[in-house]
């Protein structure tokens, strides 16, 4: 695929992302106006895929659609701080320091304080995956790294703040110490210091999906802020698990909702955000370029999902902790945006990838 054909692609998943209205419904939309009321982690996560595009194109008016969602959304009062509701604060961190808006800058301040003040912590001081839903007391999820502490850590950047910097720091390392499985380097869903267990113990594709997205793009985002041992650590945290990821991808080139069960339906969000991760992480030199191969017949793969109006097919909805595989197995597929953001961003990484 030469670069046109690949940036019409990308322009239709992001007209696709907007008219995801309420997640549920697809209504006409009218260009790049995002049609979303609802702040919570699906869209959070769509914004900053939404934000890396407009960052990409240099283009004022998508970054001026942008500021103006988050300016109505402020106005109108912002949910109570948790996990999932801090998957938005991501894109407004960025698009804040971008343009310093002190106002914006000075809600990501309060949010920031927020977490460390009152978010409930789990033995060792770990961020308690708390969502609208339920308490979760105790636990540790994978999703926490991408949905919160890459928040954490641009917070620190932005507004100078090393504790900030610090605390998404430790919180990498203590996901990683309960997450990561020290034979495959997969990660398990979750970690309960109550029962002291895994769970279902499965190594679901999205949960890893987030953790290849989020270390290479934590690893960037910090820069030079971020210690010279938590990088060295957490890069070969990622290595590890490609390195199993990639001998689990099916030939087709998706991965499976459960990564070790071939018998689970596959799923489109997940090989998004690995095959991202995968070329993301050979670009910044963390990964080895075998990985290439793989990522490039994912990003195949994920194409052949999109249908004409832009939406990412076989993509599965919100899932919460499972006490069995049938569980994960059984989530329903549908249009979310957190599908539109993780193939938005691979499309964006294929780009630098024409471009070497």
């Amino acid at each position: 695929m030469n670069n046109e054909p690949l940036m019409n692609t990308l322009e239709r998943v992001v007209r696709g992302f907007c008219r995801l209205k309420n997640l549920d419904e697809v209504g006409a939309g009218d260009g790049f106006t995002i049609h979303f009321e609802e702040w919570e982690w699906e869209v959070g996560v769509g914004l900053y895929g939404y934000w890396r595009f407009a960052d990409f194109r240099n283009d004022t008016a998508l970054q001026r659609a942008i500021l103006a969602w988050y300016d109505a959304q402020i106005g109108k009062g912002l949910p109570e701080v948790q996990i999932n509701t801090t998957a938005p604060m991501i894109a407004l961190t960025l698009v804040a320091g971008h343009h310093q808006r002190q106002d914006l800058l000075a809600v990501v301040n309060d949010w920031a304080d927020a977490l460390l003040r009152e978010l409930p912590k789990t033995e060792e001081g770990g961020f308690q995956h708390v969502v609208k839903e339920q308490s979760n007391t105790g636990q540790l999820w994978d999703d926490t790294l991408f949905m919160t502490c890459l928040f954490l850590g641009v917070a620190g950047v932005v507004l100078e703040r090393r504790q900030l910097i610090d605390e998404a720091g430790y919180q990498f390392l203590l996901h990683t110490r309960y997450l990561s499985d020290p034979v495959s380097g997969l990660w398990y869903h979750g970690w309960t210091f109550i029962d002291k267990h895994h769970f279902a113990g499965v190594f679901w594709a999205r949960g890893n999906a987030w953790i290849t997205v989020a270390i290479p793009e934590f690893i960037e985002l910090m820069g030079e802020h971020l210690d010279v041992s938590v990088r060295r650590y957490l890069s070969q945290v990622v290595v590890r698990q490609v390195r199993t990821l990639c001998e689990l991808q099916a030939e087709n080139g998706m991965w499976h909702t459960v990564l070790d069960d071939p018998l689970s339906p596959q799923e489109s969000s997940a090989t998004a955000g690995i095959a991202y991760g995968m070329l993301r992480g050979v670009r910044m030199g963390i990964l080895n370029d075998d990985v290439r191969a793989h990522a490039l017949r994912a990003c195949d793969a994920v194409m052949a999902r999109i249908d004409d109006d832009g939406l990412v097919l076989e993509a599965s909805r919100g899932t919460m902790l499972g006490w069995d595989i049938q569980y994960y197995c059984d989530i329903a597929v549908a249009p979310v945006p957190y599908a539109q953001a993780l193939t938005m961003l691979l499309l964006l990484e294929m780009q630098h990838h024409r471009e070497r």
